[in-house]
């Protein structure tokens, strides 16, 4: 998505065509807490409550609040990676697609708001086959076996009927092991960028990134450095952020191996 501190540009997989988005420069743009603008999918919020229905319910969202949000609110769960409360949404990940009535294309429910009047649909046959496809292809890029028990991925492919992927899998990067107190697994990563947010936006610690283009694009300590020689301060964050287990504590095998073997619990 960037260089080592350049502009963040989408993933280049076949994760990102699989959901049709209108050109660039036809798009809205949003800024990003560093000044930077980033073309996207995103509307300006709302700044007085909005009326519209989510598969044919009737809902009220707050001023503020994105279609995920207001689903969330109502107690409908709508796929989710990339985003995690208390974040900036990114977008990123496209599981969360939905439908609007009226538009070509679909919408990263996580960053569009929602207008007095708009019919959503998340659950059409249209928006239901693009979060499959996603979801499908993430998991074509990491083992088979979740690295951690409560893997978001695993969570929402059993959620979306998703089993084995029919895609062949990536080359896999060699874990990283030298941090003390963090293991890193980026053959479990999804580039989501949710411990890039973590590290920069919520604890400023500035040490993640996002490096490479196409193919080679990544997550990053510093500069490419193994984690337990980069500036880390073993916070946490990051851990906390991650949907799969590709930041993980660094804990003895005995007790990851009984972590593994506990049934999946309901995340994200």
């Amino acid at each position: 998505m960037s260089g080592l501190d350049g502009e963040r540009e989408p993933r280049a997989s076949a994760a990102g065509a699989a959901v049709a988005t209108a050109h660039p420069a036809a798009q809205p743009k949003r800024r990003t807490p560093a000044g930077r603008t980033v073309p996207g999918a995103n509307y300006p919020p709302t700044t007085a409550p909005a009326t519209f229905t989510l598969d044919g319910v009737a809902m009220v969202a707050e001023a503020g609040e994105t279609i995920l949000q207001a689903a969330e609110r109502h107690g409908v769960r709508i796929p989710r990676l990339c985003w995690m409360e208390g974040m900036r949404a990114d977008g990123n990940c496209r599981s969360c697609v939905v439908e609007i009535e009226g538009e070509r294309v679909l919408a990263p429910s996580c960053c569009r708001a929602p207008r007095d009047g708009m019919k959503v649909h998340a659950k059409s046959e249209r928006a239901l086959r693009s979060q499959r496809m996603v979801v499908e292809l993430l998991l074509s890029d990491v083992p088979a076996a979740p690295v951690w028990p409560d893997s978001e991925l695993r969570l929402w492919a059993e959620a979306l009927g998703v089993a084995n992927p029919r895609f062949a899998p990536r080359a896999q990067p060699a874990p990283d092991f030298s941090h003390p107190a963090i293991e890193v697994r980026l053959d479990a990563c999804i580039q989501c960028t949710r411990c890039v947010r973590a590290c920069r936006e919520v604890q400023v610690n500035d040490v993640i990134g996002y490096a490479f283009r196409g193919h080679d694009a990544k997550i990053v300590f510093d500069l490419d450095d193994p984690m337990g020689v980069s500036t880390c301060v073993a916070c946490g964050e990051c851990v906390q952020a991650c949907p799969t287990g590709a930041l993980l504590p660094a804990l003895p095998e005995v007790v990851k191996s009984a972590l593994r073997a506990l049934p999946l619990s309901e995340g994200g």
